[in-house]
């Protein structure tokens, strides 16, 4: 951390990944076996962010652009050239000017310009779903109906009975199933319309690590295959 008089700046030892290549460019043996590394590490960013700095700091461009990743699949977070810091005893901020990226701005601060900390879960929730579903947020090359993630995604995420309709193919249908749905439920929580029913991040950063280590979730998460003899004792939750 270097500090001059009224301002400081880190400085990180070059990060040779973004999450977008690993999403989007579909390096499957690199991939699969870290997403929930990757989403857990970026959430503790945020928890820090919202939780721990002082004063508070709102990140409000959250996308999945801004994860970098170290050689170790480490995320950092970057480019916070729109963060808003939260002065002590207002938890609301008043925009007149909507900054952000479309698809991952939460509906509240679109329509509204009211930034929160939750605004930044619902950013997550959404960078969340990509890493899920190995989909862009937006993406005009698939059917109208699919081309917003967030909103050919709602629908299914409101009945498990489709979730598996979300688990990325990349995984060509090799994974815990209990672990995918809980998966989905986090980012179902992170996205919900009401600022004030998301999760706050420490929450978010909990499941996702309970996710990272449980056997039965698969280790890392939505991950790997099951072993041999091990499918018939996979658990759907109702």
């Amino acid at each position: 951390m270097v500090t001059k008089e009224s301002w400081s700046m880190s400085i990180w030892p070059m990060a040779p990944w973004k999450i977008t290549f690993l999403i989007y460019q579909r390096e499957k043996l690199l991939w699969i076996g870290i997403q929930m590394k990757v989403a857990a590490g970026a959430a503790k960013g945020l928890e820090y962010l919202h939780e721990t700095a002082d004063p508070p700091v709102i990140y409000r461009d959250f996308k999945a652009s801004n994860i970098l990743l170290d050689a170790e699949f480490n995320p950092k977070l970057s480019d916070f050239g729109l963060a808003k810091l939260v002065q002590l005893g207002i938890k609301t901020h008043v925009s007149t000017r909507v900054m952000g990226t479309y698809g991952y701005c939460a509906p509240e601060y679109a329509l509204t310009g009211q930034l929160t900390s939750k605004s930044d879960v619902y950013s997550f929730g959404v960078v969340f779903l990509e890493i899920i579903t190995g989909r862009r947020v937006i993406d005009n090359s698939r059917p109208t109906e699919e081309q917003n993630l967030v909103t050919w995604a709602s629908p299914l995420l409101k009945d498990r009975k489709k979730f598996d309709l979300l688990a990325d193919p990349l995984l060509e249908g090799n994974y815990p199933q209990k672990g995918l749905h809980q998966a989905l439920a986090v980012a179902a929580m992170c996205l919900q319309e009401e600022a004030a029913t998301r999760p706050l991040m420490s929450d978010v950063v909990t499941a996702l690590e309970y996710l990272a280590t449980n056997k039965d979730a698969g280790q890392g998460g939505i991950l790997e295959e099951p072993e041999e003899g091990e499918e018939d004792h996979i658990e759907a939750d109702s």
